[in-house]
């Protein structure tokens, strides 16, 4: 089961998130959606990441109470990826973590890295980003990477944005690049997570 945070623009319902979960839906996960509480307010201004992680863990707990899934996965797009990861960091139980587009920076302030938690967190993870990804220079990405431990696993797709668009140009569709989450997803899922996991 994939508990999948939306990112800071985008709600539960939005097409990146609908075209995701279906991709996952159709590789063998059980996706729950949700929306943070600013979203349903109605506002589009995050609230503090501290709100955010408590609101994913409050969605977790309640899909392992009451559904009792074989494996737990948190994660998300973006922001909530990043949320579920500093959840995760601090030692909330899970079996891995699936991060699309981590926003290791914001777009234009590659200075200003969302890296510290990284180090401390101890379930599997499989994180995608595209080459072309504004808030995830791949240069600064993989030093992060080089010291994180063995669990860290980066798919790099390539030619896709921060919403995993590709160029016409690219010869590729955003439909492959689904394809190719949603695969990678399951392959990791299958050969990793039922390895290492097992903290849920």
């Amino acid at each position: 089961m994939f508990v999948c945070a939306h990112g800071a623009g985008g709600h539960k319902d939005d097409r990146g998130m609908v075209a995701a979960a279906a991709a996952l839906g159709d590789a063998g996960f059980d996706i729950v959606r949700f929306n943070f509480a600013y979203r349903e307010r109605g506002s589009k201004r995050p609230d503090p990441i501290a709100d955010l992680k408590a609101e994913v863990a409050a969605v977790a707990s309640r899909a392992r109470d009451e559904l009792k899934p074989r494996k737990l996965i948190l994660g998300g797009r973006s922001m909530g990826g990043r949320a579920a990861s500093m959840l995760a960091a601090d030692g909330f139980p899970c079996d891995g973590l699936l991060l699309l587009a981590y926003p290791l920076h914001p777009a234009g302030k590659p200075d200003e890295l969302r890296d510290a938690h990284l180090a401390q967190i101890k379930v599997p993870v499989l994180c995608l980003n595209g080459t072309r990804d504004a808030l995830c220079r791949r240069d600064l990405m993989e030093r992060v990477v080089e010291r994180l431990t063995g669990r860290w696993m980066m798919r790099w797709l390539e030619g896709a944005d921060h919403s995993f668009h590709v160029l016409k140009s690219s010869g590729r569709s955003d439909d492959e690049m689904l394809n190719e989450i949603a695969e990678a997803s399951s392959t990791w899922v299958s050969s990793t997570v039922v390895t290492l996991g097992g903290s849920t």
